[in-house]
């Protein structure tokens, strides 16, 4: 996400960089690509005039110190005022009622509100240790119900059945008791979406959001449909006492716009990111972390964060003993770190959060993008044992082989094992001693510019 944002504004600060102090003339010309680059990053109009106006007042009155450049103190100031525009501060969910705790969530048709409660479920239960349950009260696609007991078996929460039969109002109710008997901390209720706002939906969600008085109301919106997630955001506030918004594919989503227009035209906070369709892809929002990469700073915090709660530290550790022994990394290790990458949102994900991600070419990142992990996950499961362990046997028959069992190409198979043979240099460099200091030397003709090591 941000990707154009974000390559706009490294160049509107690279033009700054060679002036002496920021001038009225200079601000000027800075933030009228700052505007452009919004509105192509499809903010909406009102979002951006309001933004343009706040840094202009500040940045005029900027003092430049010593060591400070002119580039360095205008995106301080469009850092702060970013973190502004988004929030401030991340918003949890407020969830301290008697139980069991109700949230409501609604949004349109295809945005990905029955996957979104799956991760929120998931995330609950392992981080709070919460007995959750979920329900579904869309009568109009049953195979939204379905769905949500598929996601509901598949992380292992409580699914409360229900039928097409039945109206929403009697669905919830019903759920409640249960919920209420079975003594379940937090309840999901899945709401019916649409194609468009419309009265009928409204009416309904009203009165379903009357009956049960939840303690969170949580709209979930496709960050890629742009200026239209601010405006169907508003048209559910301004029927319903939203309490926070959800963005979701925001893996898809090269603009951003969303996110930066429906705080300011809701007032309401964006609580979470969803990215992709398995139930781990979701992240708390925090808009000065989010700010960081919108300015190509990275967000090693959030990373770090990913690695803490998703990375196997027991196969981290393995292989990390492997190494000093001096035993070597195998396509098998390589296949773990893969693995390990996939678990934390993927490259793309992880790409994005590192810093310099700006300045990393297009066709580096489609080389470097999931579907290629997932090529080459599949080319490694397609290898015999003896052939992952000694990588050097793969000769011409060998490679057919693969590449027919993993329905790759045979120059593709070549480029894993260049790839694989690339990083095991790297590796050996690590296990000797000195070891770090050797491989950063390594990787550093291989890094973007300006990255730091």
């Amino acid at each position: 996400m941000f990707d154009n944002l974000t390559k706009r504004l490294s160049d509107t600060v690279g033009k700054l960089r060679g002036q002496a102090r920021l001038t009225e003339d200079n601000i000027q010309e800075a933030l009228r690509e700052v505007r452009m680059a919004l509105l192509e990053a499809d903010v909406a109009l009102p979002v951006v005039k309001a933004f343009i106006e706040r840094v202009r007042e500040k940045a005029i009155g900027q003092e430049v110190i010593e060591n400070i450049t002119p580039g360095q103190a205008f995106i301080k100031v469009v850092q702060d005022e970013l973190v502004h525009l988004m929030g401030d501060a991340n918003e949890g969910l407020q969830l301290n009622a008697q139980p069991p705790a109700i949230v409501l969530v609604a949004g349109l048709q295809g945005a990905g509100k029955t996957t979104t409660i799956a991760k929120l479920a998931k995330r609950l239960a392992e981080t709070e240790k919460k007995k959750i349950s979920v329900v579904s009260c869309d009568v109009y696609r049953p195979a939204a119900i379905k769905q949500l007991e598929t996601l509901a078996n598949q992380i292992g929460v409580q699914f409360i059945a229900s039928d097409v039969e039945q109206s929403p109002l009697d669905i919830a109710n019903n759920a409640i008791n249960y919920a209420e008997t079975n003594h379940f901390d937090i309840l999901f209720v899945d709401t019916a979406g649409r194609l468009h706002v419309d009265a009928e939906m409204m009416t309904e969600i009203i009165a379903l959001h009357e009956a049960i008085n939840p303690v969170e109301t949580l709209f979930v919106v496709d960050s890629m449909s742009g200026q239209d997630a601010a405006l169907s955001a508003q048209a559910f506030n301004d029927a319903l006492p939203l309490t926070g918004v959800i963005l979701t594919k925001t893996d898809g989503d090269a603009r951003g716009g969303a996110a930066l227009s429906v705080r300011e035209i809701t007032g309401k906070p964006i609580k979470f990111l969803g990215t992709g369709e398995k139930v781990d892809g979701l992240e708390p929002f925090h808009p000065d972390r989010v700010a960081s990469r919108i300015l190509g700073m990275g967000d090693v915090v959030s990373l770090v964060e990913e690695a803490q709660e998703k990375v196997d530290h027991k196969e981290a550790d393995r292989l990390a003993k492997k190494l000093k022994s001096g035993k070597g990394f195998s396509l098998n290790d390589l296949r773990s770190q893969l693995i390990q990458m996939q678990k934390m949102g993927g490259v793309n994900s992880l790409i994005d959060k590192l810093p310099g991600a700006g300045n990393i070419s297009d066709a580096m990142k489609a080389q470097a993008s999931d579907k290629s992990v997932i090529h080459m996950v599949a080319m490694i499961d397609s290898m015999t044992p003896k052939e992952r362990r000694f990588p050097d046997i793969i000769k011409a028959t060998r490679k057919q082989r693969i590449a027919a069992g993993s329905g790759m190409q045979v120059q593709d198979v070549n480029r894993l094992l260049k790839q694989y043979t690339q990083m095991r240099k790297m590796m050996k460099k690590f296990s000797k001693k000195g070891g770090m200091k050797n491989m950063m030397r390594a990787m550093q003709g291989k890094m973007p510019p300006n990255m730091p090591m």
